[in-house]
């Protein structure tokens, strides 16, 4: 096992402006212990604030099993941070581009998988519990993320990638109580062609569903209406999406809102509460410059207190 404790990057800041960052997926946990703002996102570093508008980071907190599948320089995609039962939990995608698990239409899919680490402090270090696979190996799956049911039993939400179904779905797999492993099979949720409002061209030139599901993420409003954010595109638009459970809980059925909640070029959403009680929906904006894709966090004050959740406006301007 690679053992890592914290430390600092070498482009570690001080103070740096939110806008300043670039970060695709951003998930910010506010831990109520340390009256710190913590966020992580793709590349598996840390950043840690007082007041959401100047950062300290990155750090390097994370710590992979070398022997496992991941191997020793695995990629980190959509990394979470969760408060569950007096510990913290890393939810995140790994990727090992060295092992190939399957070829379809032309694209050669490499092993990538949802995870779980854990620490004793938000601040990490996070590190490997005793399963070294959550989801089976010829399966590849992004973005978990973690709810507890009605049934008061953990879950874990995450896509089975559409490279290989070649249209994505969002499912659950039942977690053993303390997060360290899965138990029983995974049950689809819904799929990517279920959205009334995500659409691409196929290569004739015709229109039809966007394949991506991405970035899910559970809440419940103030009504106790359970939702869940994701996102999809919309021809060249990353689209945040919303849908609303029928029935309360994660089986559902799913309808799926019509119209994005945020304006285009936002997705990845995940929602926490500022200290002084604001609802905050973090999202990453998705633009090419130069032919090079820049993704930077945004923050949005939403409203819950209703059945659906509200859209209102940007949190600050950095």
């Amino acid at each position: 096992m690679s053992v890592i404790a914290q430390s600092k990057s070498r482009w570690f800041s001080e103070s740096r402006p939110l806008d300043s960052i670039i970060l695709s997926d951003p998930c910010i946990l506010a831990d109520q212990q340390t009256r710190t703002y913590y966020m992580t996102g793709t590349g598996g570093q840390l950043w840690k604030s007082k007041d959401l508008k100047r950062w300290a980071g990155p750090y390097q907190v994370i710590q992979t099993d070398s022997s496992s599948w991941m191997g020793k320089n695995p990629m980190v995609w959509a990394a979470e941070l969760h408060q569950y039962k007096g510990k913290y939990y890393y939810f995140a995608t790994f990727t090992n581009k060295n092992i190939k698990i399957d070829s379809v239409r032309g694209n050669v899919i490499e092993r990538r998988a949802c995870h779980v680490l854990v620490s004793d402090k938000a601040e990490g270090p996070y590190l490997p519990m005793k399963d070294k696979t959550y989801l089976p190996a010829n399966m590849p799956t992004l973005d978990g993320t973690f709810w507890v049911d009605e049934d008061q039993q953990p879950y874990m939400v995450f896509c089975h990638e559409w490279l290989q179904n070649w249209n994505g779905t969002v499912e659950k797999i039942r977690l053993k109580p303390d997060l360290s492993g899965t138990l029983g099979n995974a049950k689809l949720l819904f799929k990517a062609s279920d959205s009334p409002g995500s659409r691409e061209r196929t290569s004739k030139g015709d229109t039809t569903f966007n394949k991506v599901t991405d970035g899910p993420w559970l809440f419940k409003t103030q009504t106790g209406k359970l939702g869940m954010l994701w996102t999809s595109w919309i021809f060249n638009l990353y689209t945040q999406g919303v849908a609303y459970s029928q029935s309360g809980t994660l089986d559902g059925p799913w309808v799926q809102e019509k119209e994005p909640i945020t304006p285009p070029n936002f997705g990845h959403g995940m929602l926490f509460k500022t200290f002084d009680g604001k609802l905050l929906m973090s999202v990453h904006s998705h633009k090419k410059i130069d032919g090079r894709t820049i993704r930077i966090p945004h923050l949005f004050e939403v409203d819950d207190s209703g059945d659906k959740l509200v859209f209102l406006k940007q949190y600050f301007k950095p």
